[in-house]
């Protein structure tokens, strides 16, 4: 027996209903329905849940990276310095993930499923090797970065669930979990830096996020001019 449907159909469809879903209620059984399709059938392309997450992680990449490579309409590349590669890569990469329900639990702790990741990996570490950077002090400053952008990610998809570009974002959108002014009340008066403290993390998540690149492009800085 051989599937009627091919490995990127599931994908798509994957991606699809994530946003519909969230990762918790996706789930194999579910692509299947939507594909019309017995769940079986989705076992002669992945074996498992993990396995489509890591196919769908790479989906995400591939998608994210494509205009930066020149592939297609609107190719933008990685800018002039390492570091308008750096917030370059670390802006595209946290656009694509909140584009998606769970997008960063999604793409955390995932698997490459292919290559796909060398080149636009190699481009970013030569940019930085070619100020000089030794390969190593590259190799962590992007890891930094973009462990921060991934970390960043899964907590702003606490305050907005609703997946979609920042800009588009209304009051509104945000979790009610997440109202500062309910937190200042409960703990303002005994607890006033702590107060102070969650309207700086999960106030303008924009702002936050630019501040946070800033402080590490500055301790690269540092870094770097240390030796």
């Amino acid at each position: 027996m051989v599937s009627r449907i091919d490995r990127k159909q599931v994908v798509d469809t994957a991606l699809r209903l994530l946003n519909e879903v969230g990762l918790d209620g996706l789930t194999l059984r579910r692509i299947a329905k939507e594909l019309n399709v017995q769940a079986p059938a989705l076992y002669w392309h992945f074996k498992n849940k993990q396995e489509l997450l890591d196919e769908m992680a790479t989906e995400m990449f591939r998608r994210m990276v494509a205009p930066m490579l020149g592939e297609g309409a609107g190719a933008r590349g990685l800018g002039g310095t390492w570091q308008d590669a750096l917030l370059t890569t670390c802006r595209a990469l946290r656009r694509e993930l909140l584009g998606y329900r769970d997008g960063g639990k999604v793409f955390s702790g995932t698997r490459m499923t292919d290559e796909s990741y060398a080149r636009p990996l190699d481009n970013l570490l030569t940019r930085l090797t070619g100020t000089g950077f030794s390969a190593g002090l590259a190799a962590r400053a992007w890891w930094t970065a973009y462990s921060y952008t991934i970390g960043v990610v899964i907590e702003e998809q606490s305050v907005y669930p609703e997946p979609g570009v920042p800009e588009a974002r209304r009051p509104e959108d945000r979790d009610p979990a997440y109202d500062l002014e309910s937190r200042a009340e409960k703990i303002g008066v005994d607890y006033p830096l702590a107060a102070r403290a969650g309207v700086e993390m999960f106030g303008d998540m924009d702002r936050n996020f630019e501040a946070g690149l800033q402080l590490i492009i500055a301790g690269v800085e540092a870094t770097a001019a240390g030796g």
